[in-house]
């Protein structure tokens, strides 16, 4: 038996020269395929897009990339937002996607100071909607484009 997957036993890492190339390779599962674009997508949005996205890999503790995520902060309300949440269609059902967002907040809180979290879901992902609830998300009745908004707030 393995051991569960925690955010001490993964390791979040920019994607670099290094690490695109497997973070291109991730799939997810055909189920997830109408929810999730392809990872090149997200990186030519971090890259190109206007919204200051970026992305980090998600690595196991072998440093093997096993997943995707990339972050901003909106500048209306300093919310950190997390998008692009990919965990390879190999390694799903592990806890890694909760152990990945569990590192990015503590990251994101220990490294930039940020204390409010955001991210968006389609209504019907109703996997993600659990992972993320059970993580401490909540939805408030926002959407952004087609999709619900779900709000973190770290207390003091």
């Amino acid at each position: 038996m393995t051991a569960p997957v925690t955010p001490d036993s993964i390791r979040l890492a920019p994607v670099d020269a290094v690490n695109w190339r497997a973070v291109t390779a991730l799939t997810v599962a055909e189920s997830q395929s109408d929810w999730v674009a392809a990872p090149a997508y997200y990186l030519a949005l971090c890259h190109y897009g206007e919204s200051g996205w970026r992305p980090l890999a998600v690595l196991d503790t072998e440093g093997d990339v096993v997943g995707f995520l990339m972050w901003t902060v909106d500048p209306a309300d300093g919310a950190a937002w997390l998008g692009g949440i990919i965990i390879d269609a190999a390694r799903q059902g592990r806890g890694y996607g909760r152990a990945a967002v569990r590192a990015a907040i503590g990251l994101l809180s220990a490294e930039h100071g940020l204390s409010s979290f955001a991210l968006s879901y389609e209504p019907a992902n109703t996997a993600a909607r659990r992972c993320y609830a059970g993580l401490g998300f909540a939805e408030t009745g926002e959407t952004e484009d087609t999709e619900v908004v779900a709000r973190l707030q770290l207390t003091a």
